[in-house]
C-alpha cells in the first residue's frame, strides 16, 4: 500500500536554515526562485504552502495559478507583496511574523537617532576619504532632550524604553493608547501638534494607511524646532520626502536618519544630497536573529495551518490565540455547522452560534468561525475555511451572531449553531464533549433532547408519534443492508412530535430515505455525512 503524500511547501526566497528545521520532516520542501514569474506560477500549481519574504509578489495571478494552495507566508512584518482580499476569497490563510523584527527595527531607528544626533556616517566617510574635520562635525548629545514618538506600538515602546536609558525626556502622539498606559511607561502623551513644538527628536512608529500617509508633511515640518532631527524606519511615505527636503534646505530641520521610502528601492532622493541626512536602504529587519526569528515563525504557522488548526499570526482570519480548553471544541462546533445545513436545507437568514458554560471565560470567537465553516462545508463548491467562511455569510446576506453565558444548566459546556430560515422556521443542532477524552455528542435537535454521540453517518426524522416506527425503520435499512449503530427516540408528550436519532456505520442514500420517510409519514427526513469527501 503506497503512502500518502506530504504537502508540500514552496520556499521561494532565500530563508534561514533554521525554517525548514521547524517545518520538520512532514512536508515536502521545494524552491524556486520567486522574482522570477515564469518560474514561480508553475512551481505554485501543486502545493499547499508559500514562505515569501518581499521580493515574491503573491498576487492575484499567483493565487489563481495555485490551486491546492492553502498558506501564504510571509518571513516578516509588511504584506505589500501578497494580496490579501484576493487570498481570502479564495480561501487562503496569509500568515506572518508580527513580532520577528521589532527588536531589530527598534535597534535601528535608535541608531539612525544616534547618528543623526552625532553625524557618525558623514565623519567616517570623511576621515576614509582621508580628511580630518573634528569641528566640521560638532554633533548635540542627547541627554536632557526631548523626543517625541510618533505611534507608540510595539516598537515605539522599546525605543522609547531605550532612549529613556541616554536621559531623554519622552512624549508620545498616539491616540489609540491611554494616558495611564504611557504614564506606567514614564511617557507623556500629547497631541500631534504639541509634539510637533516640543520635540528635538521625532521618531515615526506608525503602521503605512491612508491616514497616516503624508502625516509628517509641509503642514507639520512648519511647527518644529529648527534644530529637530527626524528619524523614520517604519514605512516609507509617512514623512513626506520632497516636504522633509525643502525644510531641511531652507533650514527649518537640523537633520534627518531614513530607512525607508515612499518608493523602494529608492536611489535617488533630493534626500541624498544633504550631508545631514544618514541614510539607509531599509535594513530594519535585516540582522540574522530577525530573519531566523520569522522563519522559525512562520514555518510554526505552516505546520498549524495544514493540520486545519487556527494561527494565531493569520491577518486574515479572526480569532486571535485559541486556548487549550477552547480547541476540543473546534470540531464539535464544525460537525454542528453541518449538521444544522442538513437540517435545514438552505442557508439561513440569521445564524447564532450560542456557547454555555465554563469555556466562556476564554474568547470563543473562534467557535463561531468553526460552526461557519461547517455550515458552508456542503453548500459552496469552494473549499472551505477560517478564512472565507464569514465571507460566504456576507455575500449571501447571512447574520451572523455570537452569544455567550457562563451559566449551562445541564452540562459543563455546550454549543448551539441556531438558525432562522426565510420562512420564519427556526432550526438548532446542539452539542457538548464528554467525559476525560472529550466525547463528541449531540444534546438537542432543535426542541428534543437527545443523547447520543456523533458518528460520521446519522438521520434525523421528524413525525408523529405512535408504534411501529422504530421497527419501520430499521426493517428498511437492514433490507438496505445498513446497519443502526445507535438510536434515539425524543418527545415531548405521547402522540405529539418526535424525532429519532440516527447513528449508522455507512451513510444513507436518498432513495432509502424517501422510502423511510414516506412509510413513517416524516414531515422531515435529513441524513447527515460528515466524512470528508
Amino acid at each position: 500500500m503506497s503512502k500518502p503524500s506530504k504537502p508540500a511547501v514552496l520556499i521561494a526566497e532565500e530563508l534561514s536554515p533554521a525554517t525548514v528545521d521547524a517545518l520538520g520532516p512532514d512536508f515536502e520542501i521545494r524552491q524556486c526562485d520567486g522574482a522570477n514569474r515564469a518560474e514561480l506560477l508553475p512551481a505554485l500549481a501543486d502545493v499547499d504552502a508559500v514562505l515569501v519574504r518581499s521580493a515574491t509578489k503573491i498576487d492575484a495571478e499567483a493565487i489563481a495559478a495555485a490551486k491546492k494552495l492553502k498558506v501564504v507566508a510571509r518571513a516578516g512584518v509588511g504584506l505589500d507583496n501578497v494580496d490579501v482580499p484576493t487570498a481570502t476569497k479564495a480561501g487562503v490563510m496569509v500568515v506572518n511574523a508580527p513580532t520577528s523584527n521589532i527588536i531589530t527595527a527598534a535597534e535601528l531607528a535608535c541608531g539612525l537617532l544616534i547618528a543623526t544626533a552625532r553625524n557618525i556616517p558623514q565623519a567616517n566617510a570623511a576621515l576614509k576619504n582621508g580628511e580630518w574635520k573634528r569641528s566640521k562635525y560638532t554633533g548635540v548629545e542627547l541627554s536632557e532632550k526631548t523626543l517625541g514618538v510618533v505611534g507608540l506600538g510595539r516598537i515605539g515602546v522599546l525605543v522609547a524604553q531605550r532612549m529613556s536609558a541616554f536621559g531623554m525626556k519622552v512624549v508620545a502622539y498616539d491616540p489609540y493608547v491611554q494616558p495611564a498606559r504611557a504614564a506606567q511607561m514614564g511617557v507623556k502623551l500629547l497631541s500631534l501638534d504639541e509634539l510637533l513644538e516640543v520635540s528635538d527628536f521625532i521618531t515615526v512608529h506608525l503602521p503605512k494607511t491612508p491616514e497616516t500617509l503624508g502625516l509628517i508633511g509641509d503642514e507639520a515640518l512648519h511647527k518644529v524646532k529648527p534644530e529637530v532631527r527626524i528619524v523614520n524606519a517604519a514605512r516609507g511615505g509617512i514623512v513626506d520626502e520632497e516636504a522633509l527636503a525643502s525644510a531641511i534646505k531652507e533650514g527649518r530641520v537640523a537633520g534627518a536618519g531614513l530607512d525607508v521610502y515612499a518608493s523602494e528601492p529608492c536611489t535617488d532622493s533630493p534626500l541624498f544630497a544633504f550631508d545631514q541626512v544618514v541614510c539607509t536602504p531599509h535594513l530594519g529587519a535585516s540582522t540574522g536573529e530577525a530573519q531566523e526569528k520569522a522563519g522559525i515563525a512562520v514555518a510554526k504557522s505552516v505546520r498549524l495551518a495544514l493540520a486545519g488548526e487556527l494561527v494565531p499570526d493569520a491577518v486574515n482570519v479572526q480569532g486571535g490565540v485559541i486556548a487549550e480548553e477552547v480547541r476540543p471544541g473546534l470540531p464539535l462546533a464544525e460537525k454542528l455547522g453541518r449538521i444544522f445545513t442538513a437540517l435545514a436545507g438552505e442557508v439561513a437568514v440569521r445564524l447564532d452560534v450560542e456557547v454555555y458554560g465554563e469555556i466562556t471565560q476564554h474568547d470563543v470567537k473562534v467557535l463561531e468561525l468553526s460552526a461557519l465553516k461547517g455550515v458552508f462545508e456542503d453548500v459552496v463548491d469552494e473549499t472551505v475555511s477560517y478564512v472565507n467562511a464569514p465571507l460566504f455569510a456576507q455575500e449571501r446576506g447571512v447574520e451572523v451572531r455570537l452569544t455567550t453565558s457562563s451559566e449551562s444548566p445541564e452540562h459543563r459546556n455546550v454549543v448551539t449553531v441556531r438558525g432562522t430560515l426565510s420562512s420564519g422556521e427556526e432550526v438548532s443542532a446542539s452539542g457538548t464533549l464528554a467525559g476525560p477524552k472529550n466525547q463528541q455528542k449531540i444534546v438537542a435537535i432543535n426542541d428534543h433532547d437527545v443523547d447520543l454521540a456523533l458518528a460520521d453517518h446519522m438521520a434525523f426524522l421528524s413525525y408523529t408519534d405512535r408504534p411501529g416506527v422504530v421497527g419501520t425503520v430499521g426493517r428498511i435499512l437492514g433490507e438496505a443492508e445498513v446497519n443502526i449503530a445507535g438510536m434515539q427516540v425524543s418527545r415531548a408528550e405521547e402522540g405529539g412530535e418526535a424525532l429519532v436519532a440516527l447513528t449508522v456505520d455507512d451513510n444513507i442514500n436518498g432513495t432509502v430515505l424517501t422510502e423511510i420517510a414516506g412509510e413513517i409519514g416524516a414531515t422531515k427526513a435529513r441524513a447527515v455525512n460528515l466524512t470528508e469527501d
